[in-house]
Parts: C-alpha cells; structure tokens; sequence
C-alpha cells in the first residue's frame, strides 16, 4: 500500500520509457535502499551535521537524499552500476514500476540494482529479489 501511495504522489508516473524504443530484459538482483545512514554510508559529526563515513568523500558534508547525478532521491530513483547503466537508463520492475538511474551505490555492481524506497522499513520489506527487468538505455 505505501509503495502504492508513493507512486500516486511522487511523479513518479511521469518515468516513461521513449516511444518507438523496444525494451531490452535483464535478469538482475534487485534490492531497496532509503536515505538512512545506513543505506547511504552517511552519519552525524560531532556537530551533529551528515558526514559521508567512507569513500573518497569520508567526513565531508552529505546532502541526506541527494543522488549521485545531483536530483534528490525519490520513488523511482534508481541506484546503478553507471558503466553498465548510465545516468538516465529507464527501467521497470514488477511489484515496483518504473524508475531512473539517478544514483550509485558502493555495493550496486555488474547487474544489481537498488531502488529508493521513502522508509527502511520498506527497503528491507522489498530485501533482495532476483527479477527480469525491462530497460531502455540513453545514449552516451
């Protein structure tokens, strides 16, 4: 029901792959990640602001929700291996709609992808998943 919800209200029925490109398919491991400490490598200094806790990044300020592409994370950003996948690849997935690459993730590799879920909990409710996902990629 919350992902439902989220999808009604965020815009993210506005994600649409281009007319006339077909689809390619991806058998992938999909797993949920939300803008937490822990799922994004961040935490709180001395001073109480967010720091990134590791990277080249490590103990600089982090924007909470900020994507690596710069927009801020959302229903339907979608965390990619960018050598595979860059910044703009559009691509569904069942039992979560469509989504963007927006993001990076130290642990998304190869054909892995992490999808931007608004709380933890329904991060790891969705856990780690093996789908067929439908992809249409940008040009580089």
């Amino acid at each position: 029901m919350g992902v439902l919800l989220a999808l009604l209200t965020s815009g993210c029925a506005s994600i649409r792959p281009p007319t006339g490109v077909e689809a390619a398919e991806r058998r992938m491991v999909v797993t949920g990640y939300c803008k937490c400490g822990d799922c994004c490598s961040w935490r709180r200094n001395w001073l109480g602001r967010p720091v990134f806790t590791s990277g080249p990044n490590r103990g600089k300020y982090k924007q909470v929700g900020q994507t690596a592409s710069g927009s801020m994370a959302k229903h339907g950003t979608i965390a990619a291996d960018t050598k595979l996948f860059p910044f703009g690849t559009i691509m569904y997935v069942d039992g979560y709609g469509y989504g963007r690459v927006e993001d990076t993730g130290g642990r998304v590799k190869g054909n892995h992808i992490d999808l931007y879920f608004y709380s933890h909990d329904e991060a790891r409710e969705w856990g780690r998943q093996m789908h067929q996902v439908k992809l249409w990629m940008v040009k580089k």
